[in-house]
């Protein structure tokens, strides 16, 4: 009787490509290294194939390990999927679900709603994943993930997007600054400031720039951070002003008197928060169902 490879073996594999280490990718696998490795080595004799090749500095896939992997990666999605199938036939909302969030929503809208779905659905189980846009749909494609709640519009192959509400965008500048008590602030008043921005990989700095139409050379980026809550506090140290997502206003992460927050009086000066899943999922009544959730917490907020 001829063996096959396993999925834990299959596992194993794309851990070691993901990570490049096999320290590092049995750690993520909860094994030994000797453990993980051993099921690769089980895994080429399995397949009568040299799917790595090893050296001292780094781990390099021969050919056919390129294509190994790709295929074991498509197989392990659809092993999720045949999970997630056969929980979705169960009561909606009363599993485990990863959630994948990028760091300027989660902090802001993640306490209030989980503390709410606790409450009414005491079953769920999210697992909530904060990373940046392009780190989650990776996730996503890979399987390591079911649902992300981000900011549109993403480009991304193979997947659904939902949306959720508009989040608007307020000037944060500190009190003293000729913008801070404008009436009727204007988009155009921002030309030639110094904007404190995000650092590049940061959705919300394009989706800032873009509602607002503004052009490279039309402000000045005296200096970037990683954070919101580090832009916050150079704000509020009279560095310069920054462009604030409407969640965040008011907030324990961002609120201090050393900062005025002003709205703009254009219309669509904002940015689209929604929910994305991959197209193929067995899950899609159940994403929308806490799409609609989420909708409905936003507005009683």
């Amino acid at each position: 009787m001829s063996r096959h490879p396993t999925i834990k073996q299959l596992r194993y594999l794309c851990a070691v490509v993901e990570h490049g280490h096999f320290g590092r990718a049995a750690r993520a696998c909860h094994v030994s290294q000797s453990t993980l490795s051993a099921g690769i080595l089980e895994l080429e004799e399995v397949l009568s194939a040299s799917l790595l090749e090893r050296n001292n500095r780094n781990l390099v896939l021969t050919g056919l390990g390129e294509e190994v992997v790709a295929r074991s990666r498509a197989l392990l999605r659809d092993v999720e999927d045949l999970m997630a199938l056969c929980q979705a036939s169960a009561e909606p909302l009363s599993g485990r679900l990863r959630l994948g969030v990028i760091p300027t929503i989660a902090p802001f809208l993640l306490p209030g709603l989980l503390k709410a779905l606790r409450k009414d659905y005491p079953d769920f189980k999210p697992f909530i994943r904060e990373d940046l846009t392009e780190a989650l749909i990776e996730a996503l494609h890979r399987g390591e993930l079911d649902l992300l709640l981000l900011a549109l519009p993403v480009s991304a192959d193979g997947v659904e997007t939902m949306h959720l509400f508009d989040d608007p965008f307020l000037l944060a500048s500190p009190p003293d600054h000729p913008l801070a008590k404008e009436q009727g602030l204007c988009t155009d008043a921002l030309k030639g400031q110094e904007l404190l921005l995000l650092e590049d990989g940061h959705c919300l700095r394009d989706h800032a720039l873009e509602a607002c139409k503004l052009r490279g050379a039309e402000y000045k980026v005296p200096y970037q951070a990683t954070s919101l809550t580090t832009v916050i506090q150079m704000v509020a140290s009279g560095i310069g002003i920054t462009l604030l997502p409407g969640m965040a206003a008011g907030t324990t992460a961002i609120s201090t008197s050393d900062v005025t927050v002003t709205p703009f009086s254009e219309k669509d000066v904002s940015r689209e928060i929604g929910l994305m899943w991959r197209r193929k999922t067995p899950r899609l009544t159940e994403f929308r169902l806490l799409g609609d959730y989420i909708i409905e917490h936003q507005k009683s907020s």
